[in-house]
């Protein structure tokens, strides 16, 4: 069974992730003239522009130059899965707009529209994919930019369609809410995507270190790093335990530690990223 989550779920996250995003973008943001940036928001401008068309089809042909591109740099398990994921999401876009939903007030909309549309294009990134367009842009200029977050990439593009949305339909408030928008996207794809992967590095400090050590390999089947220390003020020499655990084990592990040495000295801090056994793989295509 996980053989083949592994196989096949990130094609349910990247269906799952497609259809969240188009369901926020055309019940919350459409209506009321908003968007989450991209190509989708860049769409939306074209086709207030021409007065013809529709989002979705417009996103489809806004999309064909950057899936080439996407398909030679990244390679072809991106390429097949944002090709699901764009088209996917632009006929949803599409069938989504035909639900005689009412129109929500414009503050509500912009901020349940860009949760959803964050929510599931985080999805979408998760599973190694994209909804095409700003997203291919997005992840080739991550491998460039490494250090900066993916959300952040996101944002600094979408500000280009926010000032096209402004001039476009001759209203700043729709820029602004679509500014509005557009932070509150990128932020969520962030915390979608990272916070999926924290754990937490745990030290600790006693004299029973050797018992402790031991009993997070056996008991949270996590192993542990003694790290060469000492005593500020008696210069006693002493080990540090360092392990990294998922952060569900954490409860555990305190309790492991102050049932072996109550008066151990502990400290918890989140760590980001964690490559190795047990834990995620380097890639890199990784975000």
């Amino acid at each position: 069974m996980k053989s083949l989550w592994h196989k096949f779920g990130w094609i349910i996250s990247t269906i799952v992730g497609s259809a969240i995003f188009a369901l926020g973008f055309s019940l919350f943001l459409l209506p009321n003239d908003m968007n989450s940036g991209g190509v989708s928001g860049f769409a939306m401008v074209i086709v207030e522009l021409l007065g013809v068309g529709s989002v979705g089809t417009v996103s489809i042909l806004l999309n064909l130059p950057l899936f080439i591109l996407g398909g030679l740099k990244i390679g072809r398990r991106f390429f097949t899965g944002s090709l699901l994921g764009m088209l996917l999401s632009s006929l949803l876009i599409d069938l989504f707009a035909l639900i005689p939903f009412p129109t929500p007030e414009p503050l509500l909309a912009c901020l349940y529209g860009a949760t959803l549309t964050g929510l599931g294009l985080g999805l979408v990134f998760v599973a190694g994919a994209s909804t095409g367009g700003s997203d291919i842009l997005i992840r080739l200029l991550k491998l460039r930019y490494r250090n900066v977050p993916i959300g952040q990439i996101s944002m600094c593009i979408d500000a280009v369609v926010v000032v096209l949305t402004g001039i476009v339909f001759h209203d700043v408030s729709k820029a602004l809410y679509t500014g509005v928008s557009a932070f509150i996207v990128g932020k969520v794809i962030d915390a979608v995507i990272y916070n999926f992967d924290y754990s937490k590095v745990v030290l600790v400090i006693s004299p029973h270190y050797e018992e402790i050590a031991k009993v997070i390999g056996t008991e949270l089947d996590r192993g542990a790093t003694f790290l060469n220390g000492e005593g500020s003020f008696s210069h006693t020499p002493t080990k540090v335990v360092l392990a990294a655990v998922k952060k569900q084990q954490i409860a555990e592990l305190k309790e492991l530690v102050m049932g072996i040495d109550p008066s151990a000295f502990l400290i918890v801090q989140e760590a980001h990223q964690v490559l190795g056994d047990g834990f995620s793989r380097y890639s890199k295509n990784s975000l």
